[in-house]
């Protein structure tokens, strides 16, 4: 006997309304019921039963007040004015509802926080989940969180970000321009200010296709505008984009202090390192064995098996994006972490049996790799310190920077294409940060990690500090004058 077979509703002459909501279990493999539990019909919890109904009454005006606001109590079962189970469980809950504006409302948060289409109210699954978790709530249409919801939350969001923003001292921006997926432009603008609590809170103002092309015109317009509607105070505004001419023009034509990105200066920087001949040629080869594993199954399961045989990580092997430098270092570490597997695999009978070619890395090429990895890792390690800081990166810059020059100068040990890498590295970071100098200085001398600021000169030192009390001097009139 099933489940479903077992639940039987209570015999009829159990009169009290409270069996409107209770059903009894037969006994295993019998017909008569078992007394000991009664099971509710709503949630299906089983609630003790030893003969009479104050358990079963106590669960529903409990755990079910909403059945038991609308149920009477002192009617019989069976009488016409009483409404069953399922009318009551399945009446639908008034759009304008507390139960149903919350549910409503937290659709509205997915939708928003997950990045989710707004046609995902309209997919069978989503709506069957929903039915099942609260099922006299009714999904609004796509139309309705279109035109009504969604422009509702935004402003009252927007609201909340006003206030934030209103009570910042001081607000910083980032600029950055995207291409989607589907080819079409955008450009990000997001806010960022130190709370009272010290703490760094960031808002994304503005997401907006750039039907035009990006000159720094053009863009320029879009920072104003939003400047405007945000009310941003324009006095003092830094706004911190990437390295692109047009962003650098559109930050001038706006009337804003301009940043370039350090982690993108990072990029550029390295792909100059990943443009030397010899390198170029190595990532080929790299890239051409990875693109082989992940194309052939025999090669994917021999080098599974080494992995297991060789006591290394199961991981498989990255084939880079050209466009982002890291994924090339990242492609040619994890060669290097698996090259034992990858000899083993490709020396297999199975992957020789099936493969007329097989092209693998010399000795000496592995050698040079391990050299390219090791005059790469200081470039790795500050994009990884840049992208995974929590709060405001600007007073790490300039002792960052400093630090990269200083390593990329050459040592006889150097092999030539080591040579090569530092020497591009050098060049490109050298001529980065020359105008933002002193602001970056006076980051860092505010930073206690780096106040001493041991990577300046004793003159550049003593020159900083002195910007840094005079700054403090005119603050402190300037809140005098304010208190008067």
């Amino acid at each position: 006997m099933t489940e479903e077979e077992r639940i039987q509703p209570a015999p009829a002459a159990f009169k009290a309304d409270v069996w409107t909501y209770f059903v009894f279990r037969t006994k295993e493999g019998g017909k008569d019921y078992d007394k000991s539990y009664a099971v509710c019909k709503i949630c299906t919890a089983r609630v003790k039963y030893s003969g009479n109904t104050t358990n079963l009454r106590t669960r529903v005006s409990r755990h079910h007040s909403n059945v038991a606001s609308n149920a009477n109590f002192k009617t019989k079962r069976g009488d016409p004015a009483q409404r069953t189970i399922e009318e009551v469980n399945f009446s639908k809950l008034p759009a304008s509802s507390t139960r149903a504006t919350k549910i409503t409302q937290s659709v509205l948060v997915f939708i928003c926080k997950d990045m989710r289409p707004l046609s995902v109210v309209e997919n069978k699954g989503f709506r069957n989940m929903i039915k099942t978790l609260e099922p006299r709530y009714t999904v609004p249409s796509r139309q309705h969180i279109t035109d009504i919801a969604l422009p509702k939350l935004y402003q009252e969001v927007k609201a909340t970000v006003l206030d934030s923003l209103s009570s910042a001292e001081t607000v910083a921006l980032t600029c950055d321009a995207w291409i989607s997926r589907a080819t079409e432009s955008y450009v990000t603008v997001t806010a960022h200010h130190i709370t009272d609590q010290w703490n760094l809170q960031s808002h994304v103002l503005q997401t907006r296709a750039m039907h035009d092309s990006h000159t720094g015109e053009h863009i320029a317009a879009l920072l104003t505008d939003t400047v405007a509607e945000w009310g941003l105070n324009t006095k003092d505004l830094v706004v911190v984009t990437d390295n692109t001419p047009n962003m650098a023009l559109a930050a001038r034509l706006a009337g804003m202090t301009h940043i370039q990105c350090f982690a993108h200066s990072l990029n550029l920087a390295s792909q100059k390192a990943l443009k030397i001949q010899s390198v170029v040629r190595l990532l080929g080869r790299i890239r051409r064995v990875t693109v082989f594993f992940r194309r052939r199954t025999t090669a994917s399961n021999q080098l599974k098996q080494k992995q297991c045989l060789l006591q290394l990580p199961a991981h498989r092997l990255i084939t880079d994006i050209i466009t982002r430098w890291n994924s090339s270092y990242d492609m040619i570490e994890r060669f290097l972490e698996q090259q034992p597997a990858i000899c083993a695999a490709l020396l297999s009978a199975e992957v020789r049996k099936s493969e007329k070619e097989i092209f693998t890395l010399s000795e000496s090429d592995i050698t040079c790799v391990e050299e390219v990895v090791r005059a790469l890792k200081p470039m790795k390690d500050a994009t990884l310190v840049m992208s995974e800081e929590s709060m405001p990166t600007l007073s790490i810059i300039a002792p960052l920077h400093a630090k990269l020059v200083m390593g990329a100068q050459e040592s006889v040990d150097d092999t030539p294409t080591v040579r090569d890498i530092k020497t591009a590295i050098a060049e490109d970071l050298g001529k980065r940060y020359v105008n933002e100098r002193e602001t970056l200085w006076m980051a860092s001398i505010v930073d206690p990690r780096f106040k001493d600021l041991p990577f300046l000169s004793e003159a550049e030192t003593s020159e900083t500090y002195s910007r840094l009390l005079d700054t403090v001097v005119t603050v402190i009139k300037k809140e005098k004058n304010v208190s008067k």
